[in-house]
């Protein structure tokens, strides 16, 4: 099904069956979102607005608009035995990952210090390259507790001593006391650090898609830059809006992108369409 040659892959299949069917090696990054494990279903409505003298909404200058609603979108994020779900995959992650190769797991504090314990087992601890804080100022305000505005990013790499990481692509960040380096430092940036300030995807962009849990491009666009190079193939098997593909279309990489979810196929034949999509 999948070939070096071939064309940039859309697959709808559970990512366990389809998998083992791609050959050891293939891919110079491994970016993967998992479900959170939070015990709830995720739910998100799409909505657009039309200007109505009936409208039940009020926007600027008190022009009235109408509200739509589009698709509901939902995905359960529950697992009775999470890990022994997760396991195989992240096996499967390290098969498929090029001796460059580098692997970057999305998840948060529910599961992040036991995702760190199984990848030590399964790719070494020597193989630990980072932990990436991505820090956000959106959502719930707690009031008895710390709010949690961030997720966490493991970075693990197949061979410690060959994996690819150019620094030169990555964006980069302004320096927090300018005041203290030169301007020729100042008008370059700075390399970002282990802790990433990026907001999340406006629910008002052009990037949102409506579909739950979807990251921002420029998150991801960092990963991709930095970990692999023009003309390589990096691999999303819990794709869901298709993120990564879209980051790598936009500099020059090959991917597959792998989800069971019909609404996420659905999305990203949209957003992605020079695709070859393929339903299992």
């Amino acid at each position: 099904m999948w070939s070096p040659a071939g064309p940039d892959l859309v697959v709808h299949a559970d990512n366990a069956e389809f998998l083992p069917t791609l050959p050891d090696r293939a891919f110079t990054m491994v970016y993967i979102d998992p479900p959170f494990n939070t015990g709830r279903a995720q739910r998100r409505q799409e909505i657009t607005t039309v200007r109505s003298a009936e409208g039940d909404r009020i926007g600027f200058s008190g022009q009235r608009y109408e509200t739509i609603k589009g698709a509901l979108h939902r995905y359960d994020d529950a697992f009775s035995d999470y890990w022994a779900f997760l396991e195989p995959r992240l096996i499967e992650a390290w098969r498929l990952l090029a001796e460059d190769g580098t692997l970057y797991l999305h998840l948060d504090y529910r599961e992040v210090h036991y995702a760190k314990v199984m990848l030590d087992a399964i790719f070494g601890r020597d193989c630990f390259l980072n932990e990436i804080v991505w820090a956000y100022d959106y959502g719930a305000r707690a009031r008895r507790r710390w709010p949690t505005k961030h997720d966490n990013i493991l970075v693990y790499v197949k061979d410690p001593e060959r994996y690819h990481f150019d620094s030169d692509e990555v964006d980069r960040e302004p320096y927090m006391a300018p005041g203290l380096v030169t301007a020729e430092k100042r008008e370059r940036g700075k390399l970002p650090t282990d802790v990433w300030w990026h907001t999340i995807v406006s629910p008002t962009g052009r990037e949102k898609t409506g579909y739950p849990t979807q990251k921002p491009e420029g998150l991801v666009r960092r990963m991709v830059a930095a970990s692999s190079r023009p003309g390589d193939w990096v691999l999303d098997f819990f794709a869901g809006s298709g993120t990564l593909g879209a980051v790598a279309q936009r500099l020059g990489r090959r991917f597959v992108c792998v989800d069971e979810n019909p609404q996420a196929v659905e999305v990203m034949a949209g957003r992605l369409p020079s695709a070859r999509v393929v339903r299992g």
